[in-house]
């Protein structure tokens, strides 16, 4: 009996060979967007997962409140002091594992000499939280010892070739040796972090890199990625409850508020931070929950026009079949045998697709990677689950594009078939114009979205930041202050350096840092409730972004109390409640342990990424600038890129000879804010054209089938003397019709959706209704070139021949 399916499966798809062209690649095409969104959503659904304790690991994250109770900071990390007083008050607390970033270092073995990042202080349980496979050395004991270092193989290989790593030193930033202990693999691509080089953690207690007293006490760096290991299933509450009172004991000050109602201790499971945790420092790029969503919803979308094309033109070629079910029925075929006869071939097509999906996704997947940069695998298909998964698909939707045109066409009278006088049901007709606008009202949204996801990325790279970005290069790693005096006057000898600056914080990162505010009425201090941001510069840091002065001045060498006094924006002027920049100057204020002068005001400019309100921010310049000062910013000409940066590495190299030369630019670090933008850009623009590309092909085969079955219709038209605009008109009105009611449905769904997105960006453009009429037009202008194609063949036809059996 399946054989027999089979064999008149195969020998229906090669009779009607048009239309089940049509179906095997509008399916194959939907198939492999479905398999290309699968890898993506399989790696994002899988990030941590390798680690065996990951269920029960948590991580500890740190908010903070204004005066109002309005949180207004929420940090990854929180301050060292937390990890072991957890761990103590806490006794359900099984572990405590802590990790602290180091930044860039300069490591130097022999003659060897480069800057590496992804260096991580660790404590030495770490390896009893995290699955990581050690090469050489005990992971147990690998950083029991100060000085002690594990790296990976590949920086491993870096320095020490083929030689044995273990028991080697390194020197690091020139100021301590440390011991390789262990090498270790590279955690996988899909995990959260990704350190290349583990310090031991007990280093920290020398005062000359960190001090003991300070990891015990310093409740302000919040910069320690704490991590607790629970009891299988632990009711997260038992903890979190306590935390206000637990931080109310230890940071508490004798005289002062209680310190829970400025800051909260969180807990967050390890498991969701890499999705669901977007807060204001993690240990890396996160992803999103809302974009697996939204690209999950697109496969579906696109599976589903695919799955609309192979039910409209089953049904639409009934006619073609009337005879052989009638025939099937009269020798006693029942009905549950031909509509089993039907899903047969509806499934045996779903599955060859499959297999032409497949290949297609392998052949394509280094393009999206190239394009996305997601590191996409078509390995993540091959996991047992998710294969089974993959090879139950086309089943699952051979049935659902089958069934209808099955039970449709298994429906057939024998007798009236037989007899010639079958004619196809009104229901019908309107279930296949029901498809057809599901179908473009899905393109519709797409070509909106795309729309408007370009344009916000245009809105973005296009805005008026606030000061120039353009050529102002940032030198990794500071010059020490007894030399930048000098360092700045070597290069600005050179015409095509324009101006150097240095800060604590450069544009594009977040303004993290608060000390607190009080105005002054006389003598009397009067505590600012607004949250302040500060950042540390030196004279040249507002010149060389280009930042404009709204009122007074910048720093400057001429003025020696300058140390003393600050620089605020307008949006500090603001909620300081002076009325316009002007009256600022002069103003009394202190900040932190500083009391000073507003000396300048400057007009407001974009620090953070558009997705972030800009927010009132404060410029000192502090007397002792030796260890406030991270980063050296340069302005260069644009006439002569590659002689400037010359200039630059010479003169490095003249004061910082143990250091390499590394550079980068601010454009290309605003510009990686919005890679997730980017990346959704591409890929929508990708899978919308797809989605527009199967629903015109579903549309160009029914249109191709409708017409064939009005030649007659046609030749008495044009005997009659209709036009051939008259007939292209008449044969495609139906069909536009159609597309004209997906755009009603279709644009307010998509303003909703797009409205959504676009509240994630505190600077966003209004969305034009000139881009829903655009969509529209476009689907209209699509529709009518795919079916104007078949309509004018059929006009421009001999009626003669049309006419002749007659």
């Amino acid at each position: 009996m399946i054989k027999n399916y089979l064999r008149s499966a195969f020998r229906n798809i090669a009779r009607h060979k048009f239309i089940s062209f049509i179906n095997i690649f509008g399916l194959t095409i939907g198939l492999t967007c479905c398999l290309l969104i699968l890898t993506y959503i399989v790696k994002e659904l899988s990030y941590d997962k390798f680690n065996h304790n990951a269920p029960n690991i948590y991580r500890v994250s740190r908010s903070f409140n204004t005066g109002d109770g309005i949180v207004n900071l929420h940090l990854g990390a929180v301050a060292p002091p937390f990890g072991p007083l957890l761990k103590n008050e806490f006794p359900d607390i099984k572990m405590v594992t802590r990790l602290f970033p180091n930044g860039d270092v300069v490591l130097r073995y022999k003659e060897k000499l480069f800057t590496e990042t992804g260096s991580y202080f660790a404590d030495e349980n770490f390896f009893k939280f995290f699955d990581l496979k050690t090469v050489a050395g005990d992971p147990k004991s690998a950083l029991n010892e100060p000085y002690t270092v594990m790296m990976t193989e590949e920086m491993a290989h870096k320095y020490f070739g083929n030689e044995d790593p273990i028991n080697k030193e390194i020197r690091l930033d020139n100021t301590a040796n440390f011991k390789v202990t262990g090498i270790f693999k590279p955690f996988p691509a899909n995990s959260q972090m990704h350190p290349q080089m583990l310090l031991s953690f007990n280093t920290l207690n020398d005062d000359k890199i960190y001090g003991r007293n300070a990891l015990q006490t310093n409740w302000g760096n919040n910069s320690f990625f704490t991590y607790l290991l629970l009891p299988d299933n632990y009711n997260i509450d038992r903890i979190s409850s306590q935390f206000p009172a637990f931080i109310d004991k230890y940071m508490n000050s004798p005289g002062q508020p209680r310190q829970s109602k400025f800051t909260q201790l969180h807990i967050q499971r390890f498991l969701d931070i890499h999705l669901h945790s977007h807060l204001d420092d993690e240990v890396e790029q996160n992803g999103d929950i809302n974009r697996v969503y939204i690209f999950s919803a697109i496969a579906l979308f696109i599976l589903l026009i695919a799955c609309i094309n192979y039910m409209n033109l089953s049904t639409a070629r009934s006619t073609l079949r009337a005879k052989e079910i009638g025939i099937r029925k009269v020798i006693g075929a029942q009905q549950k045998e031909i509509i089993t006869q039907f899903l047969s071939e509806s499934v045996l097509i779903t599955y060859f697709s499959l297999v032409l999906a497949l290949s297609l996704t392998w052949l394509l997947l280094p393009l999206i990677n190239q394009l996305s940069e997601l590191g996409l695998s078509i390995n993540s298909l091959f996991q047992p689950v998710i294969l089974v998964s993959v090879l139950l698909l086309p089943l699952v939707i051979g049935l659902i594009s089958g069934i209808y045109p099955a039970i449709f066409m298994s429906s057939f009278k024998p007798i009236k078939v037989l007899k010639g006088i079958l004619k196809v049901g009104s229901g019908n007709l309107s279930f296949r114009k029901v498809l057809v606008v599901v179908q473009f009202s899905i393109s519709i949204i797409l070509i909106v979205a795309t729309t408007i996801v370009f344009q916000q990325l245009r809105y973005i790279q296009t805005k008026s930041l606030g000061f120039n970005k353009d050529h102002v290069v940032l030198l990794n790693g500071g010059i020490p202050a007894n030399q930048f005096e000098a360092f700045r006057a070597d290069i600005l000898r050179d015409p095509l350096i324009k101006d150097i600056g240095r800060s604590s914080r450069i544009p594009s990162g977040r303004l993290l840092d608060d000390q607190g505010a009080s105005v002054f009425d006389g003598d009397k201090a009067l505590p600012v409730k607004a949250d302040i941001k500060c950042i540390n510069t030196d004279y040249g840091f507002i010149s060389t972004y280009g930042i404009k002065m709204a009122a007074g001045r910048n720093f400057s060498r001429d003025f020696a109390t300058d140390s003393n006094n600050f620089v605020i924006n307008v949006a500090t002027v603001k909620v300081l409640g002076w009325k316009t920049p002007e009256n600022a100057i002069g103003k009394d204020m202190s900040y932190g342990s500083t009391r000073g002068k507003v000396i300048g005001v400057v007009d407001d400019f974009h620090f953070e990424s558009l997705h972030q309100n800009i927010i009132p921010l404060l410029m000192e310049m502090p007397a002792f600038a030796n260890n406030n000062y991270g980063r050296t910013s340069v302005k260069i000409s644009g006439s002569n890129v590659n002689a400037a940066l010359a200039t630059l590495q010479e003169t490095w190299k003249k004061y910082q000879p143990e250091k390499p030369f590394r550079y980068g630019f601010i454009d290309e670090r605003i510009q990686r804010l919005y890679e997730s933008e980017q990346q959704q850009s591409h890929l929508f623009s990708i899978f919308a054209g797809l989605a527009i590309f199967i629903a015109c092909l579903g549309l160009f085969g029914l249109s191709a089938f409708t017409i064939s079955q009005r030649v007659k219709e046609i030749g008495v038209r044009k005997v009659l003397g209709a036009s051939i605009p008259q007939i292209v008109t008449e044969l495609s009105k139906d069909f536009l019709k159609l597309v004209i009611i997906a755009s009603v449905i279709a644009l307010p769904i998509a303003w909703y959706a797009m409205s959504k997105w676009l509240l994630d960006f505190a600077f966003r453009i209004s969305i034009q209704w000139w881009v829903f009429v655009m969509a529209g037009v476009i689907a209209l202008i699509i529709a009518f070139a795919t079916i104007s194609y078949q309509s004018i063949k059929a006009a421009m036809a001999n009626p003669v021949k049309s006419l002749r059996s007659e």
